[in-house]
């Protein structure tokens, strides 16, 4: 059987760090069976095994950092054991070193007898200019009366070799704990996050205060007492793309508010008709996903992406939906969206944003989309303009709906909901005309919510 090496779990990948193995050494394990826990720069998710056998072999320990394709463990079969290649290597590279001295030996036994006699001159005066040197020091060092000590090199440029998993380097930088002063409980020694809250629960009953009742007393941050925070390889790609995005990528922005009331009424008339339990319900962002969806159909010009000197316009619509995890931010995508009802849409994101806050999905499942939609509605955000996601053409930030007063047909002043849309397009790909009608569009679905039933 082959080694196992590092997948290419997403398609931006280059590396991957093995932030937990879920097997030991020697286990058995099945093809489909969680192996272990992988940070890629996007998500961190658990991977299955490949193969059946058994792991004969660990390459890279917890917490290590390896390119795509370098082997990171083998599974054997009955009997086959991991190659020795390596192994054999190091006896012969100590036979070289042995070789060495003897070679030393014999050139300095062909060193011609004037070089002899030039060394046995020098050595005879060293004594002499020894005891002159010694001499000027003493004298030099006489109005001296004690010399400074050195000062003692910070522990916390050490820290970087603290044998402790990721999660807890992250923890221990929020809780201010020093790794170095933490007894590990994990596999040879690492330390966990359980040791971190252990040990930064101690230090706070040793000093009898509750963190609580220290904030307040806590002196303004030192600059010696910074932390530097490694950054997870979700947060370099974040931190890449968005570089990649607003750079390249000439942005503008179209915003509109929604009359929200008629979604409101359709929510409430759903729920008075004995909709489920809150996991199945349709709420008012799977309305403003198929209307996303359905707006796209009717204007297929906006389904589409820049490359080099052509517009790729997509048959399909793969609709993205950011969901906010703990590490960052992941898109997972609902294919040829088209095709699915308001129900089987509900559906398929809430399975969707679950499995991404639970490490749960398949690179296949976060890869592609033509475009995204960005709820920050449900954390209390009335407006906001979202960044593309390239190759992406544009990208849809939601706000909450809001109740204000609005004046009616009849110039009376009542009481309405609103909803913010902003769309964020590429202008190489969107003008100002063609997201006006895409978006014009999409308030028509929204204020009349029975066409997205149907």
């Amino acid at each position: 059987m082959p080694e196992i090496q590092m997948p290419k779990l997403s398609d931006t990948m280059t590396e991957g760090t093995l932030v937990a193995w879920k097997k030991k050494k020697g286990d058995r394990v099945s093809a489909g069976e969680v192996l272990a826990e992988i940070e890629t720069d996007k998500a961190t998710m658990e991977w299955e095994s490949p193969e059946d056998g058994t792991l004969s072999e660990i390459y890279v320990e917890d917490g290590g950092k390896v390119n795509v394709g370098d082997k990171i463990a083998f599974i054997g079969g009955e009997g086959e054991e991991a190659p020795k290649e390596e192994k054999e290597k190091k006896p012969e590279a100590k036979e070289e070193e042995k070789e060495k001295p003897k070679e030393e030996e014999t050139q300095k036994e062909e060193k011609p007898k004037a070089e002899k006699e030039k060394e046995e001159e020098k050595a005879k005066k060293e004594p002499e200019i020894e005891k002159k040197a010694e001499q000027q020091k003493e004298k030099k060092e006489e109005p001296v009366e004690a010399a400074a000590p050195a000062a003692p090199k910070p522990e916390k440029v050490e820290e970087a070799r603290v044998r402790a998993s990721p999660v807890a380097r992250r923890v221990a930088a929020e809780l201010g704990v020093d790794l170095w002063s933490v007894k590990g409980t994990g596999p040879e020694g690492r330390v966990t996050e359980t040791d971190v809250r252990a040990a930064a629960k101690s230090k706070t009953v040793e000093a009898g205060v509750s963190p609580a009742a220290k904030q307040p007393t806590r002196l303004p941050l030192q600059a010696s007492e910074a932390v530097r925070i490694q950054l997870s390889g979700m947060r370099k790609i974040i931190a890449q793309r968005l570089v990649e995005s607003l750079g390249p990528v000439p942005h503008f922005y179209l915003t509109i508010d929604v009359d929200a009331g008629p979604l409101m009424e359709a929510r409430e008339e759903l729920k008075s008709a004995g909709e489920g339990a809150d996991a199945a319900k349709i709420t008012v962002n799977d309305f403003v996903l198929k209307a996303a969806v359905q707006a796209a159909v009717k204007v297929p010009r906006v389904n589409a992406s820049f490359d080099g000197d052509t517009i790729v316009q997509f048959a399909d619509v793969d609709l993205g939906i950011a969901v906010a995890i703990e590490d960052g931010l992941l898109t997972p995508v609902i294919r040829a969206a088209q095709n699915k009802s308001l129900r089987e849409i509900s559906e398929l994101a809430k399975d969707l944003a679950h499995r991404a806050r639970n490490k749960r999905m398949k690179p296949e499942e976060f890869q592609g989309g033509t475009f995204t939609v960005s709820n920050l509605g449900g954390m209390g955000i009335d407006s906001f303009s979202a960044v593309i996601n390239p190759p992406q053409g544009f990208i849809l930030a939601v706000g909450q709906i809001t109740k204000v007063p609005v004046i009616d047909d009849c110039d009376q002043i009542g009481v309405g909901h609103r909803m913010s849309l902003s769309m964020s397009c590429d202008h190489r790909v969107i003008d100002g005309a063609l997201g006006a009608e895409y978006l014009k569009e999409l308030r028509h679905l929204l204020e009349n919510p029975a066409l997205l039933m149907v």
